[in-house]
């Protein structure tokens, strides 16, 4: 199979969807995989390295996507990447498509096989190519907050950890799963008094365990979150529904409770965002504020440490682009339930139950796709 990877365009979005030594394993496979001149570069990856694992290094974009059959990407096609897919292309990257109704109808227009990351899953019920960049996010979260609170950056001024004889910041994380419990390790590590919030009570057990008497918890209720949110000098948002859009767990009343500088960092954003207020922003600018309230939602941020995020991607998604490309689509999916899963957009059709209910779609069963 011939596998394209191109240069990605979104702002500031430095990662790139392999790495030399997957690309070696591809081609090691019998593949042919094409890069685009330069799509390594943000990530401290030089054409050379590519050329040197086995790969054929293209000038043009268009030649990418125009040989290519399986384009592997990182984050979800723009406008004018979507213009240039064809009906016989796979496409493997993050979609995020529930809270994003353009990109599904082109998707859908376009004919093309489209498989998310962030919806495959895994034989215990986790999320295995979202997990690597929601650990990042997580881990990013808290050091975007305590950036977002100084007050060059409209915050309120306060030092995530204090100093002896100033209280530390107040840290409200709502969610508890990956995103959120990284992002609980790095601001309990900065010092701040940590509340993580969560529906699932082994969640909290989970958590409590790990954290000790350091970390606080609470179940989530609205009049709790309200509670809590009134408080906080930073709220990190990482609620997650697989394919779904995010719950909007933080509304406009409650925002108007909170301190005149506090920080919201929605890591949901990619999903539509917690907080009814989000929207989405980009690296080169960040931040907005609304009723006082700074709001960070970049949709990717991953992107601002793409080295690292790179490279941890790349060794979550390289066996399904094996199985993918070693098999092809429809047997690889048929022999595998929960790479199934990832499956989105196929023969025109939305094929991911949370998507078609979040948008309206009529749903094509998986069973139908794969023949289709």
């Amino acid at each position: 199979m011939r596998i394209g990877v191109p240069k990605e365009i979104k702002d500031h979005e430095d990662r790139v969807g392999l790495v030399p030594s997957s690309v070696a394993e591809l081609v090691a496979h019998g593949h042919e995989v094409l890069v685009e001149k330069g799509a390594g570069r943000g990530a401290g990856i030089a054409d050379r390295d590519f050329v040197k694992a086995g790969a054929r290094i293209l000038d043009a974009v268009d030649a990418v996507w125009g040989e290519a059959e399986m384009i592997v990407k990182v984050k979800e096609p723009l406008a004018v990447e979507r213009e240039k897919l064809r009906p016989d292309h796979l496409l493997f990257t993050y979609l995020h498509l529930a809270p994003d109704p353009d990109q599904t109808r082109d998707l859908v227009a376009s004919g093309a096989t489209c498989v998310a990351y962030e919806t495959v899953t895994s034989a215990t019920g986790g999320l295995p190519l979202l997990t690597p960049m929601s650990e990042v996010a997580g881990r990013m979260a808290a050091q975007v907050g305590a950036h977002a609170l100084e007050n060059a950056a409209k915050g309120r001024g306060v030092l995530l950890g204090g100093v002896p004889g100033v209280a530390p910041a107040k840290v409200v994380v709502l969610g508890g799963g990956v995103s959120g419990t990284h992002a609980t390790t790095i601001a309990l590590g900065m010092g701040a008094d940590v509340t993580v919030v969560d529906r699932s009570l082994d969640v909290l057990r989970r958590l409590d365990a790990r954290f000790g008497p350091r970390l606080k918890t609470a179940a989530s209720t609205r009049e709790t979150i309200a509670a809590l949110v009134a408080e906080a000098d930073l709220v990190i948002g990482t609620v997650l529904i697989p394919g779904a859009a995010a719950p909007k767990l933080i509304t406009r009343p409650m925002l108007k409770t909170m301190k005149r500088g506090s920080v919201i960092v929605d890591v949901a954003i990619d999903q539509g965002g917690c907080a009814e207020t989000s929207r989405a922003t980009t690296h080169s600018r960040p931040t907005y504020v609304v009723d006082g309230v700074v709001h960070y939602c970049v949709a990717n941020m991953p992107g601002g440490v793409a080295r690292t995020s790179t490279f941890a991607l790349s060794n979550a998604t390289l066996p399904f682009a094996l199985a993918l490309a070693d098999k092809g689509w429809r047997r690889a999916l048929a022999e595998d339930p929960h790479l199934a899963n990832g499956l989105n957009v196929c023969a025109g059709r939305v094929t991911h139950p949370a998507v078609a209910e979040a948008l309206g779609y009529d749903l094509l069963p998986l069973d139908r796709a794969l023949a289709a």
